[in-house]
Order: structure tokens, then sequence, then C-alpha cells
């Protein structure tokens, strides 16, 4: 197997175990949803590039900037009672 589809099939497996652990833990509202979900995205920019997937790879970074903003929300602004956003 050449190394380019060894490279494929690597980000592959990756997108699908990633994506899956971020989709559970956001669903359970576990805030490192968003990190596994940014974790994936390299995996997003190299499998669309190598399939000349161009739509994916500009979509791509709407999502990188989804999971940059996931993380800055959830991690470092403040969660407390009086300043939380009401539901």
């Amino acid at each position: 197997m050449e190394t380019l589809a060894l490279l494929e099939l690597f980000s592959q497996i990756a997108i699908t175990i990633l994506g899956i652990l971020s989709i559970v833990l956001i669903a359970m509202k576990n805030k490192w949803g968003f990190v596994f979900g940014l974790a994936s995205q390299p995996f997003w920019f190299i499998t669309s590039y190598l399939n000349e997937q161009w739509g994916i790879f500009l979509l791509s970074f709407v999502y990188l900037g989804s999971w940059i903003y996931g993380i800055y929300f959830w991690f470092f602004v403040d969660q407390t009672p009086e300043t939380a956003v009401a539901k």
C-alpha cells in the first residue's frame, strides 16, 4: 500500500473515531466533545485535500471556527449562574 493510501486510511479512521466521540460527548453536554471535534479537523483537511473535495475543504474552515468557539465558550467564558445566558 502506498504512503498516500495509508494516510487516507488513517485519516478516515481518525475522522470516524474522533467524530463519534465529539458528537456523543456534546450530546451529553460534556465540553470535551469540542476538543475531540477540533482534534478531528486536521484529518478532514488531509482527506478532503487528497480527494480534491474543495467544498469539504472550505467547509472544514467553518467547522474549525465552530470547534474553537465551543472550546472558548466552554473552557474560558465564566459560567457562573450570574453570567449564564437565560435559556
